[in-house]
């Protein structure tokens, strides 16, 4: 099936504010990317901020579905680890998000309050909700939006810093084989969570008891 000029176009833009961010990225470069002049990339998009917007919404759209659908509170450790399987396949499979992020996070002004507002707020929101079970973060709910920062910490991370992450692993981190250690590893973080705070509650409740 025919990819539409409006698809086309999406992906060029993706391309180029993943690659260069949203400021050094021109509407005159994405035009040329797809084949096409930059009056024609306006009857789609009326300007470079709508453009931005629309590869956000691309990329996110499908991110706040799995999040709202696929996933509910965590009631033990196995739950967390598919919860958390869940969201790092999906940077895996969406790489251009976590580019994004960096970017935004960098450039700072226009750039990130557009991240900050259709993505990061409720997003942040939402997963910490999602976290607040875990029974290490019981009796401070605010640690649940900081583990959540570390953990997406960890998965963009991974993704945009795979360069350099190619030299220090003899590979390409994003490679399935590297991929299925690094999400081994993830998972491993999320039980320690649950196995090592329930240990702490049943010395208490011991202690308590004596």
């Amino acid at each position: 099936m025919a990819v539409s000029t409006r698809d086309r176009i999406l992906d060029a833009a993706e391309a180029r504010f993943a690659g260069q961010g949203y400021s050094a990225a021109s509407m005159g470069e994405i035009a040329s990317d797809v084949g096409i002049r930059a009056p024609s990339l306006y009857k789609h998009f009326e300007s470079k901020k709508a453009l931005y917007r629309a590869v956000l919404k691309r990329l996110l759209d499908p991110y706040f579905v799995m999040l709202e659908g696929l996933l509910s509170a965590a009631a033990d450790s196995q739950h967390a680890q598919r919860n958390l399987e869940t969201v790092v396949r999906h940077y895996y499979e969406a790489p251009n998000l976590a580019r994004l992020v960096q970017h935004a996070a960098l450039a700072r002004g226009e750039e990130m309050e557009i991240l900050l507002e259709d993505w990061f707020d409720p997003f942040i929101r939402r997963a910490a909700e999602l976290s607040a079970a875990t029974p290490a973060l019981q009796g401070d709910p605010r640690h649940a939006v900081y583990l959540v920062i570390a953990f997406h910490s960890m998965m963009s991370g991974y993704v945009t810093m795979a360069p350099l992450h190619a030299r220090l692993l003899g590979g390409d981190p994003l490679s399935r084989r590297a991929r299925e250690a690094h999400l081994a590893f993830m998972k491993t973080l999320a039980d320690k969570l649950w196995v090592s705070a329930r240990g702490r509650r049943a010395g208490a409740a011991r202690r308590r008891r004596r």
